[in-house]
């Protein structure tokens, strides 16, 4: 019984401290709603500008900062006129410095007209009075979301976006007519021709002597050693006064010497080597990086740039990396001399595999 009395005592005090926390005034440090918010301070009155005192101010500063949009179109169109206008020559190098400050310039007018333009509408026609939002990190309310349409509704007035015809309409053609230069830009990076057809064909022909890049001395097969590598160029390509560095990118060539009973050739290119000596493009067919590195006692090729390695004893097929098909190789013989000619072209486009898409 006395346990029992004690424990009723000890149940009454505990209620009895609950009663005085609860009626007791919350405790900053527990308290899960703050009632002492710092008070909104206030802000000073609003300073009027003069476009809001004067209208022909205000129609002044619309009519700038449209004529800022109408010349970020002129300047945007300036770029592509001027990248037109002053095509880059090769063998004229103030060509590259006229397109360069032609094209520079437009551009610049075309950003700055509508950033600057942006800037001056928002200083000089939209309202300027600040306010103060709470913000809260999950959703609103019913209520709030239709007071943020109020808002938006409002800022759409106080902009005078839709009210303003004059400047929304030149800012549209202003963020229209900026892309344009880029378009233009990146679009010219792709070839005029036919991609396939100029992959196709390089300045390879039947009687073109090889020759040592970058020198153009014509090779003897006699000077072709077991393990040797030659970096080599068609004849002709070291005096070509436009477009050499198109066609050498197309043309350059790998040339190496095996022992005859190391290649295993196919019966229809058994005729493209001379005495061990094979040629393979020097453009990798994964994305044309050069393949340049030659490792004589296994007879690879490998490109230093993503890893693909060719096997050359096996007409340079892959067996190793990214690459999706052999190198082309290029069929070849002696003339009367002993230097070493080319056949024919090469049977395949050289670079990179996109073609076969089409194919």
């Amino acid at each position: 019984m006395a346990d029992s009395h004690d424990g009723a005592a000890t149940s009454d005090a505990a209620e009895t401290a609950v009663e005085r926390r609860e009626n007791a005034a919350p405790s900053p440090g527990v308290a899960v709603a703050r009632t002492d918010r710092v008070p909104n301070p206030g802000f000073p009155p609003e300073r009027l500008r003069v476009t809001d005192m004067d209208p022909a101010k205000e129609k002044q500063a619309e009519r700038t900062v449209s004529g800022l949009f109408l010349l970020s179109v002129v300047g945007s169109v300036l770029a592509v006129v001027a990248y037109i206008a002053f095509p880059i020559d090769e063998a004229d190098p103030s060509s590259i410095r006229l397109n360069n400050l032609f094209l520079g310039l437009g551009i610049t007018l075309g950003l700055l007209g509508i950033g600057i333009g942006a800037v001056h509408w928002s200083k000089a026609l939209m309202h300027g009075h600040e306010l103060v939002e709470q913000r809260h990190p999950t959703r609103g309310s019913d209520e709030t979301r239709a007071k943020a349409l109020e808002i938006f509704s409002e800022s759409n007035k106080e902009s005078g976006f839709t009210r303003r015809s004059l400047v929304r309409n030149t800012l549209i053609g202003a963020i229209v007519a900026t892309p344009i230069p880029a378009v233009v830009l990146f679009r010219d990076l792709a070839p005029a021709e036919d991609p396939i057809g100029l992959l196709r064909h390089t300045m390879w022909e039947a009687g073109t002597r090889l020759t040592r890049d970058p020198s153009g001395t014509p090779i003897l097969a006699s000077e072709v050693t077991i393990g040797s590598a030659f970096h080599v160029i068609p004849d002709g390509l070291a005096q070509l006064e436009s477009h050499k560095l198109e066609e050498k990118a197309k043309a350059a060539v790998l040339l190496m010497r095996l022992p005859v009973d190391r290649l295993n050739e196919t019966e229809e290119r058994r005729s493209w080597s001379y005495d061990g000596i094979v040629a393979y493009s020097k453009i990798c067919t994964h994305v044309g990086c050069p393949v340049a590195l030659y490792e004589q006692q296994t007879h690879h090729l490998l490109c230093p740039c993503h890893q693909s390695e060719f096997d050359v004893a096996n007409h340079a097929a892959v067996i190793f990396g990214p690459a999706a098909r052999p190198l082309p190789q290029l069929p070849i013989s002696v003339d009367d001399e002993g230097y070493l000619i080319a056949t024919s072209d090469f049977t395949e486009p050289v670079g990179p595999s996109f073609w076969e898409r089409e194919l």
